[in-house]
């Protein structure tokens, strides 16, 4: 979607290590001397950021499926339109920790196969995919660990447990076969620096092609 900057996001099941890795690599495309927006989702602009609050805490039944969806999308279009559109069309990177692939997955697939009523929305409201997807893989029971260890309040989709863990990793993995042309799948099973290095070489490959 981007003009001359480049749209990145981070995706993978909870307790990835997507939030550290999105820092890090912010952190080094900065020194590199890019212009860099971090941003995430749910959230990422003021209307938006209220949205999370209402979908990402409370009990796991708090929302239908469908409420989910629409609350989803209603944040991202105010996202992409009070921030990100903004600033590719300025020419910066764009960091996003979860985008649309996350909608796919956890609203499409937790409650019933609702993923095409997702793609419905996805296409009429937001029409835009990023440059370069990250998808951090790992095994489900590892990373919900690591997720309930956070002992946050954001925790209402940890809350569907280990099952929905495992099907979400899968469906993740299907995303990245379906869009083999933004997505690169990263081995989160490695030591955390590994994980950072491989990283940085799929964003460096993207910014090449870029030019």
């Amino acid at each position: 979607m981007s003009n001359s900057g480049l749209f990145i996001s981070f995706e993978g099941i909870d307790g990835s290590g997507k939030s550290t890795q999105v820092m890090r690599l912010a952190d080094h495309l900065r020194d590199q001397g890019h212009d860099v927006v971090l941003t995430r989702e749910p959230g990422g602009s003021d209307g938006a950021e209220e949205i999370r609050a209402l979908v990402l805490q409370g009990d796991p039944d708090r929302w239908s499926a469908e409420t989910e969806i629409l609350l989803f999308t209603a944040a991202r279009r105010d996202h992409l339109e009070r921030l990100i559109r903004p600033a590719l069309a300025a020419g910066k990177i764009v960091i996003c920790d979860r985008f649309a692939d996350s909608t796919r997955m956890y609203q499409g697939l937790s409650r019933g196969d609702l993923r095409g009523t997702v793609d419905t929305l996805h296409d009429l409201m937001i029409g835009v995919e990023p440059d370069v997807t990250i998808l951090i893989d790992m095994d489900p029971v590892e990373g919900l660990k690591r997720a309930k260890g956070r002992q946050g309040t954001e925790e209402r989709f940890e809350d569907f447990g280990a099952d929905l863990q495992a099907a979400m990793r899968a469906g993740f993995l299907d995303l990245a076969a379906q869009f083999s042309d933004r997505f690169r799948v990263i081995d989160g099973a490695q030591a955390m620096d590994a994980v950072t290095a491989d990283i940085r070489t799929a964003v460096a490959q993207a910014l090449t092609a870029r030019h």
